[in-house]
């Protein structure tokens, strides 16, 4: 039986406003001792989109955190596939209150994008159109679905991928953190291989970047704070329209434990 190697994740990420627009409305945050991992793009105009994904960010890596607190010393935890729903619905608690609250944050909301190590495969929540890709010997494949209306269109057989891109109607999504008392995420699953890379990411980069331009730039020589650098200068040359955020996540194998060391073990002497 060939076992799979335990690995942790490296990681970086950066943001940019882009080409065009007057603030960033991105936000990304992390607990790279709980491994997890999360990218939100923000909507609502004025700063009211980047309050959204801010807010979404803290409440869904503090909800995580705490879920691991509250779990008794002699129980396991609970499954992470939980504890990320749990994490989501927070997250969408906190921006719907909010905005409730506030008659300059009510039309507020984020997309999210998250993802938690556990062991040798990671979990991936998605709320929206922000991504999910995983790089592997050089191909990319999108690993999450968007809730966006030209996107469900193309897989109900409504439009082709050519009509859809031609549509002025990219920004139209059908699910999002904060805009209803409820939310409804999905979850994805992923065995890793060593050296694979997850990449975390908002429309910004996707409407400008293929999976095979993610594949080209995503060098598995290349350090992982580069290619979100180049990652983000390419959605920026084709036009950067809108805020760019990049998180990638490398499997870097775990080293074994070192086996304990041999005591040598006398018996004591018995005098007879």
């Amino acid at each position: 039986m060939t076992l799979t190697p335990a690995v942790s994740l490296n990681f970086a990420a950066a943001t940019d406003i882009g080409c065009k627009r007057g603030n960033n409305e991105d936000s990304f945050g992390y607990d790279a001792e709980l491994n997890v991992y999360v990218v939100c793009d923000g909507m609502g105009g004025n700063a009211a989109g980047e309050v959204a994904s801010g807010m979404a960010v803290r409440a869904l890596i503090e909800t995580f955190e705490s879920q691991m607190q509250e779990s008794p010393d002699d129980s396991p935890p609970f499954p992470i596939e939980e504890r990320l729903l749990n994490s989501i619905h927070e997250a969408n608690r906190a921006v719907r209150d909010a905005a409730d609250g506030n008659s300059e944050l009510q039309s507020m909301g984020t997309t999210l994008v998250c993802a938690c190590l556990d062991g040798a495969r990671v979990v991936i929540g998605n709320v929206g159109d922000s991504r999910a890709y995983l790089v592997r010997n050089g191909t990319c494949l999108q690993v999450t679905l968007d809730h966006s209306l030209l996107d469900e269109q193309v897989r109900s057989g409504m439009l082709t991928p050519e009509e859809a891109a031609a549509s002025p109607l990219q920004s139209v999504i059908t699910r999002a953190v904060g805009i209803a008392d409820a939310v409804e995420p999905d979850l994805f699953a992923v065995d890793l291989n060593v050296e694979d890379m997850l990449l975390l990411t908002t429309d910004g980069l996707t409407r400008y970047a293929r999976p095979e331009d993610i594949a080209r730039i995503a060098s598995p020589e290349a350090d992982l704070a580069s290619i979100c650098h180049d990652l983000i200068e390419h959605a920026k040359q084709g036009g950067g329209v809108d805020n760019i955020t990049c998180m990638l996540l490398r499997a870097v194998e775990v080293a074994p434990a070192p086996a304990p060391e041999e005591v040598e073990f006398s018996p004591p002497a018995i005098e007879l």
